[in-house]
This record gives C-alpha cells, sequence and structure tokens, in this order.
C-alpha cells in the first residue's frame, strides 16, 4: 500500500520547512550568542544546530520510508520514520547534556550579559518561526498520521518553551538578574532531556509493534462484526508503521457457504473497515462456524 501523492508531498515538504527554519534559527542564535555571551542563548544555540542534524536525518528518513513495498521489504519501508524518532532522541538528549553543562559552569562562574537587546530580537523571531512550523506540523500530522514528523514535531513544541525561557531569562538580565540565566539553562536541560525521552518511547512503541489503541480496535471489531453474515470475529491484530496500520483478523463464517461466498464477505470486512480507517491494510483471514442454517440466518438478519 502506497502513501497517497498528496500526503507523501505534505510529509516532503514539512521536512525541508523544519530543517530550513532550524539553520535559520541557528544563524541568528550564533551571532547573538557570540555578541552577548549568554549561556541560555548557548543553549538554544546548541538545542537549533542539533534541530538541524535531526530535521536533516528526519528528511532522509521520510524520504526512504516513502518508497513504495518491494521484494525485500514487502511491508513497506515505514519504520525508517521511527529509526529516525530514535536519532532525534539521541541527538536531543546530547544537547541536554551540552547545555545543561556549560550552564553548571556558568553558574559557577557568573559573566556578564551583553547586548541583551539583540538576543531578544533573535529570541523573538525564533517564537514566530517555531510557531508557524508548529502550525505547519500539525497539519501534515493529522492528514498523514506520520511518526517522523509527529516526532519532529514534539521536539520543536519543546524548542517554544525552551525560546520562551531564554527570552524571559535575558529580560531578567537586562534587569540586573544575570545569574537566572544560568539558572534557565538548567531547567531548559533538564526539559530537553524529557522531551529525548518522549520522542524515544514513541518511537519505540513502532519498532516493537505495539497495538493501536484500544478504542480503535474495538470499532475495528464492531465494523467487521456489524457485516450480515458475520457471526464473529476474533484474534483481531494491529501495528503501525510509518503512516500505515496493519489489521489482521478472523472473522467466523456459516460453515456451509461455498469459497466464493467466503471471500465476498471477507472483502466486505475488509472494506467496511477501510471506508473508517483508509489507512489500514486489512488481511482477513475466514473460519468456518458449523451452526444450523436458520441459527446462521437469525444471526445474519441482526
Amino acid at each position: 500500500m502506497n502513501v497517497p501523492s498528496h500526503h507523501a508531498r505534505l510529509m516532503r515538504l514539512a521536512t525541508f520547512a523544519a530543517l530550513a527554519t532550524a539553520l535559520t534559527l541557528a544563524l541568528a542564535k550564533a551571532i547573538a550568542w557570540w555578541l552577548s555571551g549568554s549561556v541560555s542563548l548557548l543553549a538554544g544555540l546548541t538545542d537549533s544546530l542539533l534541530d538541524g542534524a535531526a530535521s536533516l536525518l528526519n528528511l532522509l528518513a521520510v524520504h526512504y520510508a516513502l518508497r513504495p513495498a518491494d521484494e525485500d521489504h514487502r511491508y513497506g519501508h515505514g519504520k525508517a520514520e521511527a529509526l529516525a524518532g530514535l536519532g532525534q532522541a539521541l541527538f536531543i538528549g546530547a544537547s541536554a547534556l551540552l547545555v545543561g553543562s556549560h550552564a553548571i559552569d556558568r553558574l559557577l562562574h557568573p559573566e556578564p550579559i551583553g547586548a541583551p537587546a539583540l538576543g531578544i530580537a533573535v529570541m523573538l523571531l525564533s517564537l514566530a518561526l517555531t510557531i508557524a512550523l508548529l502550525m505547519f506540523q500539525h497539519h501534515v500530522v493529522r492528514l498523514t498520521g506520520s511518526t517522523a514528523i509527529r516526532a519532529d514535531s514534539l521536539h520543536y513544541r519543546s524548542d517554544l518553551l525552551l525560546n520562551s525561557s531564554i527570552l524571559l531569562a535575558l529580560l531578567l538580565a537586562s534587569y540586573g538578574w544575570a545569574q537566572l540565566d544560568a539558572i534557565f539553562g538548567i531547567g531548559i536541560a533538564l526539559y530537553i532531556f524529557w522531551s529525548a525521552i518522549s520522542i524515544a518511547r514513541e518511537a519505540a512503541t513502532v519498532l516493537m509493534d505495539k497495538e493501536l489503541d484500544p478504542q480503535i480496535s474495538a470499532q475495528m471489531h464492531s465494523l467487521a462484526c456489524a457485516v450480515t453474515g458475520v457471526l464473529g470475529v476474533h484474534d483481531l491484530r494491529t501495528r503501525l508503521s510509518g503512516t500505515h496500520w496493519f489489521v489482521q483478523l478472523h472473522v467466523e463464517l456459516p460453515g456451509e457457504l461455498s469459497l466464493q461466498q467466503a471471500h465476498q464477505l471477507c472483502d466486505q470486512v475488509e472494506a467496511a473497515i477501510r471506508s473508517e480507517f483508509p489507512r489500514a491494510e486489512v488481511l482477513v483471514h475466514a473460519d468456518p462456524c458449523n451452526v444450523p442454517r436458520h441459527s446462521a440466518a437469525a444471526q445474519a438478519g441482526n
């Protein structure tokens, strides 16, 4: 099952937008940090540089994940998105350690902050660009369900808090509270590290073939049971790979049905689930259920 072309285009555009945003902010923060020496701005610069590396990894992973299934990858390449999520978690975790160590050093050896106005202007620009990117990523995730874009969006949401904290630290420093810059840097580092753990958890659920939400599975079960002629459903299994949902289930059908009739009912079950969940690739196995003809007819009438 291939990703719809408009979804693929949106996913690629989202990865390019994230990379461009990260590189633009990294350049602006580098200039502001060089002139101000703010540890909070250094935290933002480090985070933006690693954001750029993570977004580049994400771009490559999404490009690979969108490749159609082939003879060596019959279920497609969707798990490349989850691997990119793990890579992002490593990048973000490393940035947290770097920022935290520098903040502790600055707390022990305080230095004055220069050019606070420039730093404040850069952080306002960062907030504006990050909010715009998050709105676009939210739109893409809502339409495609992409694991990689969702992970990217999660760490840019953490950037929103980070940039807000840096802005507040610079404002307070301009009023003589310079030591708060290092304290904010430590808090930001802790939050970045927690974001890395959250991204790693989400990627791991995909790689470990965790079931979809139980409510979704229950709805699929109900849709299958509602098909006229189906006597019961069991062994419904689900998993996620990239933007694809893989669903397997056994349906109980009257034993006296012909192979052709049983096949048609299985097709109807598949169509019922896919009509509600277009991203699902459904595999239906028919199990004969030997019941009296009048009982089967009564069940079909319900």
